[in-house]
């Protein structure tokens, strides 16, 4: 397993229980999309694979071992992190930014900037046009494409992404959508996604992980996701039905 989960809780300060006992595997090459509202425990789950925050009870394996046993630094460098805000380094031009952890590696200097260009180009930006500007020259969409750039730009294995389009206006969150569900068929990465919306985990996932009030309500594939008799999912289902036939 690429990432797993055993009997996992995480208390925080003031002694709130953020997540209960969770047990999950994440397969190699697996997209597992975290799919639940504000407060559910999906992005305290995501911090815990990265050793953002560390277990309160039971532990969380990374390619067979624990978080607790890795070096952080080196732990953090082993994942792609993408998050709503981005978090480009706004002084650094977007080839610096997309070849950041590659130069903390200490890859050679062309080894970065032919890296940089091809992960560029994979995200639909031109390298020679878009690698000299800085973070403030570019719209919401081409920011958060420089940030998927960043984050597979030393090729990690594993790839954590905390509602990477959240912030994006629909037309330009359906599009990226549209764009990263085909690169992560090419790509075959583990990755980690999580996500409010169920259109959005449907279109994402191999398996969709339910979340409510820190704990995991079921994992199931999207067919059987939209099948499945839990009340918590039904509840989510029915909305999103409703809407689909509005829309139609």
């Amino acid at each position: 397993m690429a990432v797993e989960f055993r009997g996992v809780s995480f208390h925080a300060l003031g002694g709130a229980r953020l997540v209960s006992d969770l047990s999950l595997s994440v397969r190699q090459g697996e997209t597992m999309v975290l799919l639940g509202e504000s407060g559910s425990g999906k992005t305290t789950t995501l911090k815990l694979i990265n050793r953002l925050l560390e277990p309160t009870q039971g532990e969380v394996l990374v390619e067979g071992k624990a978080t607790t046993n890795w070096d952080p630094i080196r732990l953090r460098r082993s994942m792609g992190y993408v998050i709503q805000d981005i978090g480009l380094i706004p002084h650094m031009t977007v080839a610096k930014n997309v070849g950041l952890v590659p130069a903390l590696e200490s890859w050679a200097a062309e080894r970065i900037r032919a890296r940089t260009e091809e992960l560029l180009k994979m995200v639909g930006l031109d390298p020679s046009v878009f690698g000299p500007r800085r973070p403030h020259e570019l719209s919401g969409g081409q920011r958060q494409r420089v940030g998927v750039a960043r984050a597979l730009a030393a090729d990690p294995p594993i790839l954590l992404m905390d509602e990477p389009f959240g912030a994006l206006d629909p037309v330009t969150r359906a599009e990226l959508q549209r764009e990263f569900r085909d690169l992560k068929k090419k790509l075959r990465k583990t990755i980690v996604f999580v996500t409010h919306d169920l259109p959005e985990g449907l279109m994402m996932a191999d398996r969709i992980g339910l979340m409510a009030a820190g704990k995991l309500v079921a994992v199931l594939p999207p067919a059987e996701f939209l099948r499945a008799g839990q009340p918590e999912i039904q509840s989510i289902v029915s909305v999103y039905k409703a809407r689909m036939e509005f829309d139609s």
